[in-house]
């Protein structure tokens, strides 16, 4: 990728974050007062979302190595990775940004056909393993309420039906996409929308073939690589389950403390509780990030994270103030390791002969 290109991502993601930081809900007075109560416990979110990364990292190497000889190094793909998801975040709609700086950075390691493809299967990937992660909530809010911990009024039943028709419907899409590919029938519904009709339909002509061999890839992966097919799709729903301790973290800073005793010395919470508190926050977590998804056109999801926070908490019995807390000391944590990504874009990429796993793509090796 050519610096001119780095310097308009970096621009581009500096200024959203200008914008982000002047509409915050809250005065910086406030904001300060939040970040100091948060204290050592905002550097451990944020050193959380480092391991993250890392496990995202290894989930799209592992789609890599699916497709053939790995010819980037780890570090250089969490690099791009930690930098793809500051664009996401900064990016309307969610995923463009950081999927083309993905696609434009990877191509000189692997080709151009390969990365897209690897980018366009981890961006799958990624979504798939949020269907599943809902999928547990919704079971694990019956469970707690089957045993008393939680309500299920008719709200909340009709909540929790729409929620697993809609997971139901995401997991059969995203099982045709891998069995049958993607790409092409996206690109085919993009030529149809009115205003992208010409693009779409001269792009779909000159690219069709290549369009095609990224969805042979798409269902190989699948079909042929069981073993890096669910290595990443395990490591992209272990990091949504950590992701969870955020959350369990500020509410241990809020007093929140389910399954509290009182013995000889003193208030204590023993181990049933703690698990608890953590199964609430992952219940939090899940149907907030439900939510905030459905409104994934708003940049960092502006507005429909908080609302989302703020209705889990009260659902769960805690006040509406703990919500706010939470996603407060949530975009403190997303716009630190927003400006940390924006900064590795600055720092130039290793040349591909300098990489310790550089090594002759599929295709190149397969044509010699």
């Amino acid at each position: 990728m050519s610096n001119k290109v780095k310097n308009i991502f970096f621009l581009f993601g500096l200024t959203m974050v200008i914008v982000m930081f002047i509409t915050f809900d809250v005065s910086l007075k406030q904001l300060w007062e939040h970040i100091c109560r948060a204290g050592y416990w905002l550097v451990a979110a944020i050193a959380l979302w480092g391991v993250l990364y890392a496990l995202n990292s290894l989930s799209w190497r592992a789609i890599l190595k699916g497709s053939g000889p790995l010819g980037v190094s780890w570090p250089t793909l969490l690099k791009f990775t930690i930098s793809g998801y500051a664009l996401n975040y900064t990016t309307p709609f969610g995923m463009p940004g950081g999927e083309a700086y993905r696609v434009m950075t990877l191509s000189k390691y692997v080709g151009v056909q390969r990365a897209t493809s690897s980018v366009v299967l981890y961006m799958m990937m990624h979504i798939f393993s949020h269907f599943w992660f809902w999928v547990t909530a919704i079971i694990t809010y019956l469970l707690c309420a089957l045993g008393g911990d939680l309500s299920l009024g008719t709200a909340m039943r009709w909540v929790l039906f729409l929620a697993s028709l809609f997971c139901a419907g995401g997991i059969y899409l995203f099982i045709r996409g891998y069995r049958y590919g993607l790409v092409t029938k996206l690109m085919r519904g993009i030529s149809k929308i009115p205003g992208l009709r010409k693009w779409g339909t001269a792009f779909y002509a000159a690219h069709q073939d290549d369009l095609k061999k990224i969805d042979e890839q798409i269902a190989a992966l699948h079909s042929q690589n069981r073993r890096s097919f669910f290595m990443s799709l395990g490591l992209e729903y272990g990091a949504r389950i950590l992701q969870s301790f955020e959350i369990f973290f500020m509410m241990l800073l809020f007093g929140v403390e389910p399954g509290v005793t009182q013995g000889m010395g003193g208030t204590t919470m023993n181990i049933g509780g703690y698990f608890l508190l953590f199964v609430h926050s992952f219940l939090i977590l899940a149907f907030t990030s439900l939510f905030a998804n459905l409104l994934g056109f708003l940049p960092m999801q502006m507005g429909g994270r908080e609302g989302g926070f703020t209705l889990s908490t009260t659902q769960l019995g805690m006040t509406p103030a703990i919500g706010l807390f939470i996603s407060i000391i949530s975009r403190v944590r997303e716009l630190t390791w927003i400006c940390i990504g924006l900064l590795l874009i600055k720092i130039p990429d290793p040349n591909p002969d300098m990489t310790s796993e550089t090594i002759p793509s599929y295709n190149e090796k397969a044509n010699e």
